[in-house]
């Protein structure tokens, strides 16, 4: 089963892209030289967007206290995160960006 995230096009190599999905969850979607990634959205280290943060090659970097993920493993790379975030497997079809669950 897929579930529509959004379309590829909406998703920029330097930013990424909030979503919120209808049962309340909200995730980043980011496009890498490699694909396409979901993760949860809010830092896990404190409440921030993760989708207002900043791609530096395959990691994101939390808006709130510089700490970062790896976004293709959402293992914490950068202190003070220290807890992995989830990530989701995403599928893409013509032209368009889907969870896979």
């Amino acid at each position: 089963m897929t579930l529509f995230l959004c379309k590829t096009a909406d998703v920029d190599a330097d930013e990424p892209k909030q979503v919120t999905l209808a049962d309340g969850r909200i995730l980043a979607v980011y496009r890498l030289d490699d694909g396409f990634y979901a993760t949860d959205d809010v830092c896990t280290h404190g409440e921030a967007s993760l989708a207002e943060g900043e791609i530096e090659g395959h990691e994101i970097i939390c808006p709130f206290h510089l700490g970062a993920f790896d976004i293709r493993t959402g293992e914490p790379t950068r202190a003070p995160c220290t807890a992995s975030l989830k990530v989701y497997p995403v599928v893409c079809e013509n032209g368009e960006v889907m969870l896979a669950e």
